[in-house]
């Protein structure tokens, strides 16, 4: 019930507020007829014609006719106002259900295919309602003969840049998310900063309004452009608002009604579509930024579901072993047995006190990319991962050969270190499906390398078909790979992980698969076994 009051209270709100926009823009009138060359109140009707669809027919109607009565002083007499504003209603109407159609209740635009099919309904719809609209005027006398045309230009520029400059804007401020956003915006400094320069470029290049000839109007760019650029289409919305806010209060209040006001808001229309234009793409950027940071996170959580397998299987076994021992004894009753039986049951709390250190670092990693840096001898690396691919190896036929290697340690997070060289194993094997049997070969190596520092070299090749310059160019681009099925995220998410640990990761052209891997060498007695405040970036 109090919802339905709240609604039926925004139809005389909008009434207001059209006579509001009406008088505000009621600037350069022909004729002193509603042809002026900025209208921004169809904007506000479209909008409120977009949320109550052919019930906004009536309040917009009763709009027109008070604004022709207490904004003009009903200069077409009482019929010619009712007939003209009967089809003003008509007709903005037919353009609201053709946006309805396109858009429904979920806003305006928000990618530029719906911005072009937008700016089209709007120039179609503006036109057709001109036409008709001046049209009458001329029929009742209203309009001079030979000035139709004049006319049908004055009142059709001001009708579509109205709308084009103000419709986002005003549809933006109907909805509870748009004014929180628009709020969120506002109150930045630099908001603050990019609205003080459109008002010092509108005073450069209106300042001497009168006699303005635009020649200076590109500067009006650098404002709108820094909106775009910094806020997306939200900034743009408001900037190209404020501009043309300002240049009708500066020709308003400066009665400068010998310059070319139609020329100068077709310029500012065009200033507005760049504007969009440029919002939307970098809208359309952060969102595929966002979406690809959540498509490497997910790409981050399958590769270290198979680490957090491997590294609960230790545990769990020797949990499963030592219950068993428990059962065993207490079966048995035997005398001293207790202190065995006391001993397993430490053993089981160490044990599940183990996984349950791997879980928290997973969990800790996914939340904020947490590390665990420890001192990792390469030695038991390369093992323990050769070992969980034993029976893949010989399933399909290939052979690993391990050379050498040196007894270094490099300061890493074990669990993240296993999952960049388990990736590369991976790529390893199916690259090499391609070769026939006794061909598949795969060589782990290690060595060191002579900098300040010293670094550590693991280095994984096959016998595959290798890496051509173009591909390695742009194989660490997130979704490119070389697997019919692949997304071509592993080695992304892998290259990441090595940049966070100030390593590298690269692959090497050749006639064979070769990639390398460096991370600095650990030093003596470096020993960090909890370092959550060093964080990893998946950023491409």
């Amino acid at each position: 019930m109090a919802h339905s009051r709240l609604r039926y209270l925004e139809f005389p709100a909008f009434i207001a507020l059209y006579l509001l926009f009406d008088w505000a823009t009621y600037i350069d009138p022909l004729y002193g007829l509603n042809i002026t060359p900025w209208n921004p109140d169809p904007a506000l009707g479209l909008v409120f014609w977009l949320r109550h669809g052919w019930r906004a027919a009536l309040p917009w109607f009763l709009a027109l006719v008070g604004g022709d009565l207490l904004v003009r002083g009903m200069p077409a007499g009482m019929l010619v106002t009712l007939l003209s504003s009967l089809w003003l209603t008509v007709g903005y109407g037919l353009i609201g259900v053709a946006l309805r159609r396109q858009f429904g209740g979920g806003g305006v635009f928000d990618n530029r295919d719906r911005l072009f099919r937008w700016v089209l309904i709007v120039a179609l719809g503006t036109l057709v309602n001109d036409l008709v609209y001046i049209s009458l005027l001329s029929a009742a006398g209203l309009i001079p003969a030979g000035q139709w045309g004049m006319a049908v230009l004055r009142f059709g520029i001001g009708d579509m840049v109205g709308v084009l400059v103000s419709m986002p804007l005003i549809w933006m401020l109907s909805t509870a998310p748009g004014r929180q956003r628009l709020r969120t915006i506002v109150w930045r400094a630099e908001t603050v900063s990019y609205l003080a320069l459109a008002l010092f470029v509108l005073w450069m290049v209106f300042g001497t309004i009168a006699t303005s000839e635009f020649k200076h109007f590109y500067f009006l760019f650098l404002p709108v452009i820094w909106a775009a650029f910094r806020q997306g289409l939200y900034g743009t919305a408001l900037m190209v608002f404020a501009l043309q806010a300002g240049i009708g209060a500066l020709v308003k209040w400066n009665h400068a009604v010998d310059i070319a006001v139609p020329e100068l808001q077709m310029l500012d229309a065009m200033l507005a579509l760049v504007g969009f234009s440029i919002g939307i793409a970098v809208d359309e950027l952060r969102k595929v930024a966002a979406d690809l940071k959540q498509t490497l996170r997910l790409a981050a959580a399958g590769e270290m579901a198979a680490a957090l397998a491997h590294e609960l299987n230790q545990p769990l076994t020797a949990l499963a072993t030592y219950g068993k021992a428990c059962e065993y004894l207490l079966e048995r009753g035997e005398a001293g047995s207790s202190e065995m039986l006391k001993s397993a049951i430490q053993r089981m709390i160490a044990e599940s006190g183990r996984a349950a250190e791997v879980v928290r670092r997973l969990r800790d990693f996914f939340r904020t990319g947490a590390m665990k840096l420890e001192p990792v001898e390469a030695g038991q690396l390369v093992s323990g991962i050769s070992q969980q691919f034993f029976s893949q190896l010989r399933e399909q036929g290939v052979e690993l050969q391990v050379r050498e290697i040196p007894q270094l340690s490099v300061l890493a997070d074990r669990l993240q270190l296993e999952l960049v060289l388990r990736n590369l194993i991976a790529n390893a094997i199916e690259a090499v499906q391609e070769q026939p049997a006794g061909a598949r070969r795969i060589t782990l190596s290690a060595e060191k390398l002579d900098s300040q520092r010293g670094c550590l070299q693991l280095s994984v090749e096959d016998s595959g078909k290798g890496v051509s310059a173009a591909l390695a160019a742009r194989l660490f681009e997130p979704f490119v790979s070389s697997k019919a099925s692949g997304l071509g995220l592993g080695l992304v998410l892998s290259r990441a992980i090595m940049e966070a640990h100030g390593g590298s990761l690269w692959a090497e052209v050749g006639d064979h698969g070769i990639f390398r891997m460096a991370l600095p060498l650990a030093r003596s007695g470096e020993h960090k076994p909890e370092q959550d405040g060093e964080q990893v970036s998946y950023a491409a």
